[in-house]
Order: C-alpha cells, then sequence, then structure tokens
C-alpha cells in the first residue's frame, strides 16, 4: 500500500514527485510508455523560466527526475492501463499493461498521463510509420533524412518547430497546411514563412502516403481544397503534427473526461476529481495552453492538494 502514487513522468508528473517527495510521502511514480513525456523529443526548450539561452526538452525533465529522486521518490517501468476504487476504504488500484500484469494500491492518485501525437488516418500511413518514412518526432528521426525532401503535415506551433528542425538536415521541408493561414504563434510563423528551405502547401488535404517497391515512403498525395485538384509532393519522410489524443482511456467510466477525452479537474485547487483522492495534472487534463510551465504548475497544485487531503483522510 502507497501514500500515493503519480502516473507520468512529465513536468506534470516529475513535478508532483518532487513535492510529494520532499513532503516526505516517498512518491511511487510509473514512468509509462515514454519517460520523461512529449518534452523529450523537443531539441530546445526556450520558454521554460529560468533557462535564458535554452534547455533540451530531455535535459529539463531529466533534472526534474533527479531532483524527485533526491529527496525520495521511486520509479518503477510500468504502464496502468485501468483504474479500479474499492468502495468504502477508497483504496484505489492501478493495474498495469504487461506480462505481469502488477497491480499496485494507492491512498492517494496524481495522474500525469499526457497525451498521444494524432495521426492522418489515410491509406499508406500506418503501414509505412516507424522506419519506413512516416514519423510524429523529427528530433528522433530527422537525421534520417539527411539531404532528402520530407513533408511535415500541421499548422500549429508543434508542427512549425518541426519544419524549423527538420531545415538541419533536409534538403527542403514542405509544410502542408489545410488553411491559408498558420495556426501557430506569430513567432513561430514568422520564422517558417522566413525561412528559404521551408515551402508552404496552403489549403491542401493529405489524402494518401505513396511508398516505393521497398516499401518506403515516396511521396504525399494532396487535394487542393480550392481546386480539387490531387498533387504529388516528393519525399523521403512524412513529419505528421497536427494535434494530440489524451492518455487518459484507462480512467474511461471511473473519472469524468470531455468530449475529447480530456479529463475534467474539479475544486481542490482545480486539480480534483469526483473521486476523492485522485487528482490530475498536465496536458492530459489541460486541452487548452499544452505548455510545460502550465503542466508543472498543475503538478505542484495536485500534490499540494494530494498531501492536504491525506492528511485528513488516511
Amino acid at each position: 500500500m502507497e501514500n500515493i502514487i503519480i502516473l507520468g513522468t512529465g513536468c506534470a508528473g516529475l513535478t508532483a514527485a518532487i513535492y510529494a517527495a520532499r513532503a516526505g510521502l516517498r512518491p511511487l511514480v510509473l514512468e509509462g510508455n515514454l519517460p520523461g513525456g512529449q518534452l523529450t523529443t523537443t531539441t530546445e526548450v526556450e520558454n521554460y523560466p529560468g533557462y535564458p539561452e535554452g534547455i533540451d526538452g530531455y535535459t529539463l525533465t531529466d533534472n526534474m527526475r533527479r531532483q524527485a529522486a533526491r529527496f525520495g521518490a521511486r520509479y518503477v517501468s510500468a504502464t496502468a492501463s485501468r483504474l479500479s476504487v474499492t468502495p468504502g476504504s477508497g483504496v484505489k488500484q492501478l493495474h498495469t499493461a504487461g506480462a505481469d500484469g502488477a497491480c499496485y494500491e494507492t491512498h492517494a492518485l496524481v495522474i500525469a498521463t499526457g497525451t498521444t501525437p494524432r495521426l492522418l488516418g489515410i491509406p499508406g500511413e500506418r503501414e509505412h510509420f516507424g522506419g519506413n518514412g512516416v514519423s510524429t518526432c523529427a528530433t528522433c528521426d530527422g537525421a534520417f533524412y539527411e539531404g532528402m525532401d520530407v513533408v511535415v503535415v500541421g499548422g500549429g506551433d508543434s508542427a512549425c518547430e518541426e519544419a524549423l528542425f527538420l531545415t538541419r538536415f533536409a534538403s527542403r521541408v514542405h509544410l502542408v497546411h489545410r488553411r491559408d493561414t498558420l495556426r501557430a504563434s506569430e513567432i513561430m510563423a514568422r520564422r517558417v514563412r522566413g525561412h528559404a528551405g521551408i515551402a508552404t502547401h496552403w489549403n491542401h488535404l493529405p489524402v494518401e502516403v505513396r511508398g516505393d517497391a521497398t516499401g518506403k515512403v515516396r511521396a504525399l498525395a494532396a487535394k487542393n481544397r480550392t481546386t480539387g485538384d490531387v498533387v504529388e509532393i516528393p519525399c523521403k519522410g512524412l513529419f505528421v503534427a497536427i494535434g494530440h489524443e489524451p492518455n487518459t482511456h484507462a480512467f474511461e467510466g471511473v473519472l469524468d473526461r470531455d468530449a475529447n477525452g480530456y479529463l475534467v479537474p474539479t475544486g481542490s485547487g482545480g486539480v480534483g476529481t469526483r473521486v476523492g483522492g485522485v487528482f490530475v495534472a498536465g496536458n492530459c487534463a489541460d486541452p487548452v495552453y499544452q505548455q510545460a510551465i502550465a503542466a508543472a504548475g498543475m503538478g505542484c497544485r495536485a500534490a499540494i492538494e494530494a498531501e492536504r487531503w491525506l492528511r485528513e483522510n488516511a
């Protein structure tokens, strides 16, 4: 039986771990499928306070991890697949994925499971995903496309960051967006518009990922929304940057989720839930801001509220 379990090791989960550990709760942290969270796929974080020259995303989360461990946080490599709550006692059971099917019990729980990148859902995408030309992480895979043409699909900050990063390797970056303007922040949009290595394709909808005889990507077929014409954009790599889905399926039927699957926080500092002792933090419960600093602040509030709840109820 644990005092508190924290799900996730992004900025939200690790900040919660720091605060819970410093409160003497010896939190157990389940790392999930991507230790360090989505920030580990970002080369340079420029807007996290305290780093005037920016910091590598992996380094930032690794610093947080070591800071929490210094105060007594413990880590296990596991992913929660289902949450159940014992009637009467309020004990939370976390059933985990994997061959061992371990179950962890705890009085308090902080859920900071983050989000997963969305895919386009078009023919050829999944067939070429992972090593065959389709990726959701330029930081992970960009270096494989040295001197080649690549395509980035999307129009937000993530898509712009991916496109700009890929200019370090690719001979040409094609940015495909379904609208005629970018949704990204003005500073990111200005960088993309002013970069000679990025070609923009406005009002185009991806319709198919096309491969060559070896099974690798050779082109993206995209439909012009104005004319209806379908064009081929030759490329060796396709990077999808169209948003994320919250990793909250394990809590379906137990916690409130909105229409898009995001956990719905209630009172208790804006991080509580309808289940006593269960708190939420970070991108899995924040469809609006989706920022590392916002996630960290939410993780701080969740840990403080969990400590108060334990003091009064456990």
